[in-house]
């Protein structure tokens, strides 16, 4: 994924901690509130990983979504179009794309949910932005990845994050999430749906949704809806760092960054 290079965390945690990426405390919006125990203060967030996050008012990683989003707007149009006349729809695409979203209306509930995750995981062949485009971090609207049949982890969970709606998800229960995976050392992104109130990570990277108690390997940083980008204000317990692991501050530079290898 070209979301972070390992040899930019350095600098990332820098602008961080001088606050050169994150809005002033005043400008941020919590997620969800601190819940009191019967003890102690419990914190609870509606989020995947059940961790409170704060809305980014300005950065590169909001800026690099809000563009992305704009793409999306146009392409749900064309989208519908397609949706309601096949035999004139344009894009072969657009077909393809319709096609997995037809697929998951014909089922319910975590099998729906599956079906997009196992049909765009077979669709779309994994490869670096740095390959594909000659340059780092390109976040593609689906009907770019599906006419390239290719793409990085943003692309895939951008991709499912979409078609999800499209198959009748509400769109509070569909998230992008961007990690840090604790075993390989690289960041990546995730889609995740809400269902009976868990939420189930769609990883490019595997057939089988896990929910995301249960995704230990992942350190999540950054969390995007229909709502914009949150930052995640929280370590989650799940994690396993290292003792001299300092990314839980990482900034994101998402114009300059070189890409990672492909995932």
């Amino acid at each position: 994924m070209g979301i972070l290079g390992r040899s930019h965390v350095r600098r990332a945690i820098v602008i961080a901690c001088g606050l050169a990426w994150f809005a002033p405390a005043a400008n941020l919006q919590a997620a969800s509130l601190l819940t009191p125990g019967p003890s102690t203060q419990v914190r609870k967030s509606g989020e995947p990983f059940g961790l409170v996050a704060a809305v980014l008012t300005y950065g590169g990683l909001r800026d690099k979504w809000l563009a992305a989003e704009r793409k999306l707007d146009d392409e749900r149009v064309q989208l519908a179009l397609c949706d309601g006349d096949r035999e004139r729809c344009a894009s072969p695409a657009a077909l393809r794309f319709l096609a997995i979203v037809d697929g998951a209306r014909a089922r319910e509930g975590r099998a729906r949910i599956g079906e997009i995750n196992r049909a765009i995981n077979l669709a779309i062949r994994p490869i670096s932005d740095q390959t594909q485009y000659g340059q780092a971090d390109v976040w593609s609207s689906p009907l770019v990845t599906f006419a390239h049949g290719a793409g990085d982890c943003e692309d895939y969970a951008i991709a499912k994050f979409v078609a999800l709606r499209l198959a009748g998800i509400p769109s509070d229960d569909l998230r992008i999430v961007v990690v840090h995976d604790n075993l390989d050392g690289e960041d990546h992104a995730v889609a995740a749906a809400r269902l009976d109130g868990n939420w189930l990570t769609l990883d490019n990277r595997r057939m089988a949704m896990v929910e995301d108690d249960n995704a230990r390997n992942y350190r999540p940083l950054f969390v995007i809806d229909q709502r914009g980008v949150m930052k995640y204000l929280d370590t989650p317990l799940q994690a396993n760092f290292s003792s001299g692991d300092a990314a839980p501050l990482v900034a994101l530079n998402l114009t300059s960054q070189p890409a990672s290898p492909s995932n």
